[in-house]
């Protein structure tokens, strides 16, 4: 009779013991993504903005009306404001002072109380606050003056280094914190962007009207560089500002600021000469990029408040149409900033407010001060309807010229531009498409794609600029409209996401001025009129190799001239090593022998020999055999290739208008104030 092995003890035991806490401030620093978003450029930012951002509370509570921001040597950043001052005294449940509390506790501060807290308003709430940025600060210093007294603390990595201290007496009011980001957590980077912080800070300056934030970077001994910030106007001076290089269609900006119960509402609006409309949308100084219900209040008050007046004063006859909130909306910049005790949000990212009841405050206000500026100022009014209506009547070419093509979609009729090579797979999560310049190059993409996944559409020349250009104009170039069939979605009013029938669309041009010029008019396509595929992370650029290295059947890619000459260098050792083996070593003067020899597979191509190593310049993807570009450029094992992002929209805003816009003087000063930063310039 067999024997019965004995069962085996498990010793992975599952108990009581094993379940551990974590204490204090050590969760932010074992998962700091998940309290600042990541551990590179943006966290870091993150730190400064929860810094500052209780600043703006205290201003915004009516406490405070001076901020500054320094940027110090050792990456060090100040951040000092003259509001009430963090309390010093002892708290009575945790036996420490209130100060240490706020800065060890994670959702410990001021504004949890509802309206004894002492911030009815509050936008620094990121639900994380100063704890964190102590936990992931190497060292953080506070000075509190309140109360008569100057009072210090030290911490190290959130730990305190001693009690609250009074190192003297003041007779002013306030909070200063200096904190060091930890390069521990901080590995890519702990230096601050200058620009970043004087963009962003401007802005909110815009939208706390009557605050001075001073902003100065002395981490160069010899040279500061400060910048003061004050908008008596608050963002009727933001939008003055958006519109300073566009030519405005009225003088008079609109302006309102009106509290309806709980709500405190600011909006400002001017047209422009321009064709798509610039929005910005806040709650409590955050931004909200996908808008909510104060934007929806807005739109549905200007859309009605603009066909009444049109009606009543003859703009619209009696057998017009109505104008739509497109026709309202083309070329308005305009910010609207709701100030609201505990807002809700869809999502964590706080992009799209939520509250019910912003909606109608927002309508309210903007419908009945709306109504009166249009009568008080007939002449802007009547420039801002005949801007209204001459989009109403382009908008109905655009839909003539739009039913035309693109009525039926894809995938009801219509059939697919003969020149896309589409992929077979037909889920879109799975497929890709190719935007690539030129036949040539198109060729040899279609012919080295994977085609179960992989689709194709080859553009000839340079699309339209549709910085310049409305709908219906659009639609009547070609490769535009070859492109929104390809895409699926439709544009314009018929937009749709959904239809999206590739979740990859990749933007693959040559390493030129003119590929560079190329994925501009692309970029600037999608950013105007296909915001949502960027936003969600659908456009990318394929990274084709510049350089082609080869010793014998050994060959290798570089993406840069640095990586070119790595690979140089790594050949000729080989060689060298060889040859020493076979023969013996080489002179110096037979090493470093050179011979060039141009010409190549392609007409820009230039080829060259350098101590035996094959290298090959690419310029331009039709030079590529199919192989060579699939194992590069699109084989999705080893292809790198950028997403698009918008990290600041107002910024990307400017740009684009400058660079594409219609205004030369702009332009040409952006190109001289940057032309010194071109490196390698290919003419």
């Amino acid at each position: 009779m067999a024997k019965t092995e004995p069962k085996k003890k498990i010793t992975n035991a599952y108990g009581a013991e094993q379940i551990s806490v974590l204490e204090g401030l050590d969760p932010v620093r074992k998962r700091p993504g998940m309290y600042i978003g990541s551990t590179g450029p943006d966290g870091l930012f993150h730190l400064l903005r929860e810094t500052a951002d209780n600043c703006f509370d205290e201003a915004m509570a009516g406490h405070a009306d001076e901020i500054v921001i320094k940027l110090l040597p050792g990456d060090r950043v100040s951040v000092t404001d003259n509001g009430r001052g963090i309390p010093v005294d002892i708290h009575k449940q945790y036996k420490i002072s209130a100060l240490e509390l706020v800065l060890t506790k994670l959702h410990a501060g001021g504004k949890f109380g509802g309206d004894e807290s002492g911030y009815k308003i509050s936008g620094g709430l990121h639900g994380v606050g100063i704890s964190v940025v102590n936990a992931l600060s190497e060292n953080l210093e506070v000075i509190i003056e309140r109360d008569g007294g100057m009072f210090r603390q030290e911490y190290k990595r959130g730990k305190p280094q001693g009690p609250v201290k009074k190192i003297g007496t003041s007779r002013k009011h306030g909070t200063t914190i200096i904190f060091q980001p930890d390069k521990e957590i901080f590995t890519e980077t702990t230096t601050f962007d200058y620009q970043r912080v004087l963009d962003h800070y401007r802005q909110q300056c815009y939208l706390t009207k009557g605050i001075k934030l001073v902003a100065i970077d002395e981490r160069e001994q010899d040279q500061h560089d400060a910048y003061a910030f004050y908008f008596e106007g608050g963002v009727s001076s933001y939008v003055r500002h958006l519109n300073h290089k566009k030519q405005p269609k009225h003088e008079n900006i609109f302006f309102v600021e009106k509290q309806v119960d709980k709500a405190e509402i600011a909006i400002a609006l001017q047209y422009t000469e321009d064709y798509i409309e610039t929005l910005y949308a806040f709650t409590n100084n955050i931004i909200n990029p996908e808008g909510g219900t104060h934007v929806q209040g807005f739109r549905a008050a200007l859309t009605r408040v603009l066909n009444s007046y049109a009606r009543n004063k003859g703009y619209l006859k009696e057998k017009d149409d109505n104008l739509t909130g497109e026709d309202v909306r083309e070329g308005m910049t305009a910010v609207i900033s709701i100030r609201y005790p505990e807002p809700q949000f869809e999502g964590q990212t706080k992009a799209k407010l939520g509250t019910p009841e912003v909606r109608g405050a927002t309508e309210s206000v903007m419908g009945d001060a709306l109504a009166m500026y249009l009568e008080e100022h007939p002449k802007d009014a009547e420039a801002i309807l005949a801007k209204c209506v001459l989009a109403q009547r382009a908008r109905a070419a655009a839909r003539a010229a739009r039913d035309t093509v693109l009525r039926k979609g894809a995938f009801e009729g219509l059939t697919l531009p003969g020149k896309l090579a589409d992929c077979s797979n037909r889920d879109p999560q799975m497929c890709e498409l190719y935007i690539v310049e030129g036949d040539s190059a198109g060729g040899s993409a279609k012919m080295g794609r994977n085609r179960d996944i992989q689709a194709i559409l080859p553009l000839r020349g340079k699309i339209l600029n549709v910085e310049r250009a409305r709908l219906d104009r659009m639609l009547s170039s070609e490769q535009i409209k070859n492109l929104v069939i390809a895409l699926g979605t439709n544009i314009g009013e018929m937009f749709d996401m959904a239809k999206l029938r590739y979740h990859k669309v990749v933007i693959m041009t040559d390493a030129d001025v003119d590929g560079a010029h190329i994925r501009t008019l692309l970029l600037t396509l999608f950013y105007r009129y296909f915001p949502q595929l960027i936003t969600h992370g659908h456009i990318y650029i394929a990274q084709p190799p510049l350089f082609r290295v080869a010793k014998g059947k050994n060959v290798k890619y570089a993406f840069s001239e640095v990586e070119r000459d790595v690979l140089v260098e790594e050949f000729a050792k080989l060689k060298e090593e060889k040859e020493k083996l076979k023969k013996g070593s080489k002179t110096e003067e037979e090493q470093q022998e050179e011979t060039v020899e141009e010409g190549g597979e392609g007409e820009e191509s230039v080829q060259k020999t350098v101590s035996g190593v094959s290298i090959q310049r690419y310029k331009g993807l039709g030079e590529m055999n199919p192989e060579q570009l699939w194992e590069t450029t699109m084989d999705p094992a080893v292809r790198m290739m950028k997403i698009v992002t918008v990290e600041d929209a107002e910024k990307a805003n400017e740009i684009l208008d400058i660079l594409m816009g219609s205004e030369v003087a702009p332009r040409k000063k952006f190109i001289q104030t940057n032309a010194k930063h071109v490196k390698n310039l290919d003419v």
